[in-house]
């Protein structure tokens, strides 16, 4: 499996061209909660997959990562969309996230505190209770928290990581969250894209697999959990 650190700090631009490739998540969004007006923090925001869908809807948009190659990407989306004074971002980890306690309606992470809370971790679960209890603490009563993580990649069905499962079950039975799956695969403009850009992520079994196939659609698979405070 490829180096993922590496990727984000490295290859930010060869990671933002694969995840183009997928669905736009605003509906899934949208079905959760009307987003006119709020004040939102999007943690562990990458190269701006849901920054810049939230922006034109966000009164204030807060973005973090660990990776200022990642941020870099999000602020080049995200400036033209929002005035300078209602945009903040910076350098912050999940469970200490420079923002005032009770200040934000929405907070999103998409696929990003599985790196937290994986079973491969020894701390998985202390740090997967420091991450909910700090998106709690900047939550406003009434405010929503959307997590999306994997479900499996180039697979007929949901199939997730044996690494991840752990996680997946202590979001809906210990702190409350709401699980619905959705569809997004990748749609690339050729299969020696698609083999080039899953493989360059995924690792090169995915790639083999992509190219015996044949076919520029990959199938990927997403949890998104909900939680209202």
């Amino acid at each position: 499996m490829p180096d993922h650190e590496h990727v984000y700090n490295r290859q930010a631009h060869l990671y933002d061209r694969m995840i183009s490739c997928q669905p736009s998540l605003l509906p899934a969004l949208l079905a959760v909660r009307p987003l006119e007006g709020l004040d939102m923090v999007d943690t562990g925001a990458g190269t701006g997959r849901l920054a810049a869908v939230l922006a034109p809807f966000a009164r204030i948009l807060s973005v973090f990562d660990r990776s200022e190659a990642m941020l870099h990407l999000t602020r080049e989306k995200v400036a033209p969309l929002l005035p300078a004074d209602r945009f903040r971002w910076g350098v912050a980890d999940h469970r200490s996230l420079p923002v005032a306690d009770s200040s934000a309606d929405l907070v999103t992470a998409g696929w990003c505190v599985c790196y937290l809370a994986s079973s491969n971790r020894a701390d998985w679960q202390v740090s997967l209770e420091e991450t909910m209890a700090e998106f709690r603490r900047i939550l406003r009563p009434g405010g929503t928290i959307v997590i999306f993580e994997t479900m499996g990649t180039g697979t007929d069905g949901p199939q997730p990581p044996d690494f991840l499962t752990g996680y997946y079950r202590q979001l809906e039975e210990r702190y409350g969250f709401t699980f619905s799956l959705l569809p997004l695969d990748y749609t690339f403009s050729s299969v020696e894209e698609a083999a080039e850009l899953t493989g360059f992520f995924f690792g090169e079994e995915l790639a083999r697999q992509v190219l015996a196939k044949g076919v520029p659609v990959v199938p990927e698979w997403a949890g998104m959990w909900t939680l209202t405070v």
